[in-house]
């Protein structure tokens, strides 16, 4: 039986979504809390890898068990009474285990033939952005100390949109077998004044694609290039004719549709 999980996490800690050899990652964390509480090795497959320090306020993550999910209670379990009383005590249990930056907010069973990476049909993530020094954003939105002409960077966002090649925004030397995205849309919206927020939607991206983005619309947004340079610059397919990365601290997953 194939369930997925619905979950949100500060990445401030983590080196990202993926286990990695020598670092901290949420999908070990989830893994492991799984494995522990269903007494078996537990594979935990995501929709996607954030980057280090990225956040989630959504993550569809699946794993597979041999039904029926057993009761962590201990009661005779069968493989249709209380079924859902029993993923109500796996997702308590999750929370109570794992740490107080990761949650829990939804397990369901599903098709086998769902998954959450592949079955995924769209991507939002959220980008934020101030530019007045702020102790009480400073976790999870990027200071800008300059002035950034923003009616600008909304007509480059829509430049975006005209393309499907993102080479250019892509981290090098990934094992990506295509650089090709439908990106379904980009803008910025200002949330209060001084507070800005991006936000992008494709049906998948590459890595660090999104805050190589951010990066360079925000030259776009200081004046540094134009409309057209950033056509040469994705036409480019050159990872070192685009802006640098933004901090990922300021950058969240929100939405996954399947």
């Amino acid at each position: 039986m194939r369930f997925f999980i619905t979950l949100s996490y500060d990445g401030t800690r983590y080196h990202g979504w993926q286990i990695q050899p020598n670092g901290d990652s949420v999908q070990e964390r989830l893994q492991d809390a799984l494995s522990t509480l269903l007494r078996q090795p537990i594979e935990v497959v995501g929709a996607g890898r954030t980057d280090a320090g990225v956040h989630a306020r959504m993550m569809v993550a699946h794993f597979d068990l041999d039904p029926p999910l057993p009761s962590l209670k201990g009661r005779e379990s069968s493989p249709f009474k209380g079924e859902l009383e029993r993923v109500c005590e796996l997702e308590r249990a999750l929370n109570k285990l794992l740490p107080p930056d990761i949650a829990v907010q939804d397990i369901r069973p599903v098709a086998p033939d769902m998954h959450a990476r592949f079955s995924a049909t769209s991507r939002t993530y959220h980008y934020f952005i101030h530019t007045r020094k702020d102790p009480f954003l400073q976790a999870y939105s990027w200071q800008v100390p300059y002035k950034l002409d923003f009616e600008q960077m909304n007509a480059a966002a829509k430049v975006l949109l005209e393309y499907k090649d993102f080479t250019s925004f892509s981290k090098t030397g990934t094992d990506t077998k295509t650089n090709l995205c439908d990106l379904r849309d980009a803008h910025w919206d200002e949330l209060a004044p001084g507070q800005w927020r991006f936000t992008i939607t494709a049906n998948r991206f590459l890595r660090n694609m999104v805050r190589a983005i951010v990066g360079t619309l925000v030259e776009v947004g200081r004046g540094r290039i134009g409309i057209e340079d950033l056509r040469r610059i994705i036409e480019a397919k050159d990872r070192c004719s685009a802006g640098e990365s933004v901090p990922g601290k300021a950058l969240f997953l929100v939405d996954i549709q399947y």
